[in-house]
């Protein structure tokens, strides 16, 4: 017998009404209007044929993203904080010697992962926002000749932009694979897998990609790949295990996990935006908007944590005056202005402002008007220049 959907009810208006809010923190970012389009659509099953069609477009626009010809590209339906677990649980075993390059709050979560799979781990440390010079970072990785490293892109604690050129050229020459952490890079800055010689590189998508949270776009080297396949021993998760994932999303599409219909067609959407900008342009965007802010900051007063050749261009770190509550400018700003800005924590705890400025929010325009609310609430707190 045929059966028919009834009509859902006519919605009076839905129960929950959250403030709106101008994101400038470090992640989650603003989230563009089609993106939210593309959350709102209706859904399919995670076996559907679109939903693979969707996915498919998603690896592909990955992959340029990333700046990689890696054949395995795709999303790990997890915050960014998954896609690192699903790095390391596939990489480092009981006994894995594992460099870390450790230079903030990112870095030392790499580092308890690591240990907590077993690895033996051997930390280069330095104060965060500081980056690691090319023959420092070689001289370390071979003298101790590691199986894996690691280091963070962009990492979020700090603003600063660790290049990897050095660092992979290293591990490769001792034999090791290198994961990088590109969460707040992917998407705002060149993050360049292949030209860097990164090995595994995972991200986010409520940062750079300006989505919401909820996936980590992931990609492995084939050097990577054929070291996972001749692994003997099992992942020790089972829902972060690399062969099950691929083997869903680009080979057999035999079940895994209910992955989210909706989380893909918003990244989709955000990939797509990107697309059609260019992703040159882009970061260009990015680029001259982490300028402008960087001057006009400058002009009030305020010092940046960060060199200019380490900067995250679309994570700023202004230093706090001194005699200045940086909980109280950032409590102003909400109350008052509707806009989210974050705080140090860890060693720059009360030392630093994070402002990000991404997504639909790197333009002129924005810096201009964030500055202005910026000012007046520095000036509110009794800064004086």
């Amino acid at each position: 017998m045929a059966t028919t959907l009834e009509k859902p009810a006519v919605m009076e208006g839905i129960s929950i009404h959250p403030p709106k809010r101008l994101l400038f923190g470090p992640g989650p970012s603003q989230v563009h209007p089609r993106v939210y389009q593309a959350l709102a659509q209706p859904i399919v099953g995670h076996l559907d044929a679109y939903f693979f069609e969707v996915s498919a477009n998603i690896q592909r626009m990955l992959r340029t993203v990333f700046g990689t010809k890696n054949e395995l590209t795709f999303v790990i339906s997890a915050t960014g904080s998954g896609g690192m677990e699903t790095a390391i649980s596939n990489f480092v075993q009981e006994g894995t010697k594992v460099v870390s390059f450790a230079n903030g709050f990112f870095c030392d979560r790499m580092s308890e992962m690591a240990r907590r799979q077993g690895a033996e781990l051997v930390r280069f440390e330095k104060p965060w926002g500081e980056v690691f010079g090319d023959e420092e970072a070689a001289e370390f990785i071979h003298r101790e000749k590691p199986k894996v490293v690691m280091y963070v892109q962009a990492e979020t604690s700090a603003g600063a932009f660790q290049r990897g050129e050095a660092i992979c050229k290293a591990a490769h020459e001792v034999g090791a694979l290198v994961i990088a952490d590109c969460v707040t890079s992917l998407g705002a800055m060149p993050v360049e897998v292949d030209k860097t010689g990164i090995d595994i590189a995972y991200s986010c998508t409520q940062k750079g990609l300006s989505c919401p949270p909820g996936l980590s776009p992931i990609t492995v080297s084939p050097r990577a790949a054929e070291w996972l396949k001749a692994r003997e021993t099992p992942n020790r998760s089972w829902y972060f295990d690399l062969k099950l994932i691929a083997d869903y999303l680009t080979v057999s599409h035999r079940y895994h996990h209910t992955a989210s219909a909706t989380m893909f067609y918003g990244l989709h959407e955000g990939l797509t935006l990107i697309e059609e900008e260019g992703l040159q342009h882009r970061w260009e965007r990015h680029h001259q908007a982490h300028l402008e802010f960087v001057k006009q900051v400058e002009a009030l007063g305020l010092e940046m944590l960060v060199p200019p050749a380490h900067r995250i261009w679309n994570l700023n770190t202004p230093k706090v005056p001194q005699g200045v509550d940086d909980a109280k400018v950032r409590a102003t700003l909400l109350k008052e202005h509707g806009i989210e800005i974050a705080g140090g924590f860890g060693q720059l705890a009360g030392k630093i402002f994070r402002v990000g400025v991404m997504g639909p929010l790197a333009t002129m325009q924005h810096v201009n008007d964030f500055v202005e609310a910026f000012g007046a609430a520095l000036r509110g707190v009794g800064y004086k220049r």
